[in-house]
C-alpha cells in the first residue's frame, strides 16, 4: 500500500476524533501543510495533536508553497506537472490550477497578489504569471538552474538565485529588467530579508555559508560560515532560511549535516546548532514565533522546535520526501 493511500485511510478516523465541528470552515485553522514530492500530495496535520487530517492530491512533485494574502488559499508548485495548484483551506482540496512553464521550483507573490514570479529551472528563466488570467505574461532570462525567488518588502525588486552561475539576479518588477548580477557563494538556493528590507540573506548550499547582501548597493556585506562539530564542510549544505519579524534571529537548515543553525542577525554569530532529522531542508515559523517547523527531506518527517529553548519537542512523520511546510495560524 502506498504512503498516500495509508494517509488517506487515516482521514476518516482523524476527522471524527480530532476535529471539532466546523473547524475546517474556520480561518486560522492551525493546520500544518507539508508538500511531499514523492507522494504527489500535501499532507495536512492538526497543529495541536499533529495527527493527519488529510492528504490532498496535487500535481506531480509538489514543492514550494505559500499562503495567499487573505490566508484562505495555499498555492503549491507541482514541478513535474508544470503548474501551481491552488488549495482552498476551508475545503482542503485543489480548486484550480495555473500553468507556469517548464520545471517550476520556487515562487513568490507580487505585492498586490495579482502576479506570481516562478523560477523555471530547465528554462533558465523566471515566469511572470497573471493569477486571475491563468497564464504566463512574461519570461525573464536568468542564469542556469534558477531556484530561490524573493520579492522585496516594497515590491520593487525581485531576487532570484542561479545555482549554476553562483549568482543572485536583482530584477526591477516594474519592467522585468535585470538591475544587477551579484556573484555569491557556491550553489545559492533560498532567501530571507530583514524587516526593513535593507539586507537580503541567501543560502549557499555547496559553500556551507550564507551571503548577506546590501539591498541598496547590491553588494556583499558579509559571509556567515557554518561549522557544526563533527561534520566536514562538504556535508554542511545550507538551503532553507527564515527570519523572525523583529529581524533579530535567522534560522538556517544545514541539509546533509542534519542540523539547523540559530544565527544572531546583528552580530552574524551562530548561537546554536540543533540536531533534527535527515537532510534538514525547509523551515518556517508559526505566527507568534514560538514554534519552528523544520522539514527533513530524507527522514520523511518534520521536527517541531520550541524557539525559546531551541529544543526539538517531537518528530512527526509526513509523506515521502517532504519539501516545504506552511502553517495556517
Amino acid at each position: 500500500m502506498t504512503p498516500l493511500k495509508t494517509l488517506g485511510r487515516a482521514v476518516a478516523t482523524t476527522l471524527m476524533l480530532a476535529l471539532p465541528a466546523g473547524a475546517a470552515l474556520a480561518k486560522d485553522t492551525g493546520y500544518i501543510f507539508v508538500s511531499s514530492e514523492n507522494d504527489n500530495a500535501v499532507t495536512v496535520l492538526d497543529g495541536k495533536s499533529f495527527q493527519v487530517v488529510k492528504a490532498i492530491p496535487t500535481g506531480e512533485r509538489p514543492r514550494d508553497m505559500k499562503l495567499s494574502a487573505d490566508r484562505a488559499q495555499i498555492f503549491v508548485i507541482a514541478s513535474n506537472s508544470e503548474r501551481v495548484d491552488v488549495i482552498d483551506i476551508a475545503r482542503l482540496e485543489v480548486v484550480r490550477s495555473i500553468d507556469v512553464g517548464e520545471d517550476p521550483e520556487m515562487f513568490d507573490f507580487s505585492h498586490d497578489g495579482s502576479r506570481i514570479f516562478v523560477s523555471n529551472e530547465e528554462d533558465a528563466a523566471v515566469s511572470v504569471v497573471d493569477v486571475a488570467g491563468n497564464k504566463v505574461v512574461a519570461q525573464i532570462e536568468v542564469g542556469e538552474e534558477p531556484e530561490g525567488v524573493l520579492v522585496s518588502k516594497d515590491g520593487s525588486r525581485l531576487y532570484v538565485t542561479s545555482e549554476v552561475a553562483n549568482m543572485v539576479h536583482v530584477i526591477d518588477t516594474a519592467n522585468n529588467q535585470i538591475l544587477a548580477n551579484v556573484v555569491v557563494g557556491n550553489r545559492p538556493r533560498r532567501f530571507a530579508d530583514t524587516p526593513d528590507g535593507s539586507e537580503v540573506w541567501v543560502t549557499n548550499e555547496l559553500g556551507a555559508s550564507v551571503t548577506v547582501l546590501d539591498a541598496k548597493s547590491n553588494t556583499i556585506k558579509e559571509t556567515i560560515r557554518f561549522e557544526p562539530k563533527g561534520f566536514r564542510s562538504d556535508d554542511v549544505t545550507p538551503v532553507g532560511i527564515t527570519m523572525t519579524r523583529d529581524g533579530k534571529t535567522a534560522y538556517v537548515t544545514l541539509g546533509r549535516a542534519n542540523h539547523f543553525a540559530v544565527v544572531d542577525v546583528a552580530t552574524r554569530k551562530v548561537k546554536d546548532y540543533v540536531l533534527v532529522g535527515s537532510r534538514a531542508w525547509g523551515v518556517t515559523l508559526n505566527r507568534d514565533e514560538s514554534m519552528l517547523v523544520v522539514v527533513n527531506g530524507l527522514s520523511d518527517d518534520i521536527s517541531i522546535v520550541d524557539t525559546k529553548t531551541n529544543k526539538v519537542l517531537r518528530s512527526v512523520p509526513v509523506g515521502r520526501v517532504p519539501h516545504t511546510a506552511v502553517i495556517d495560524d
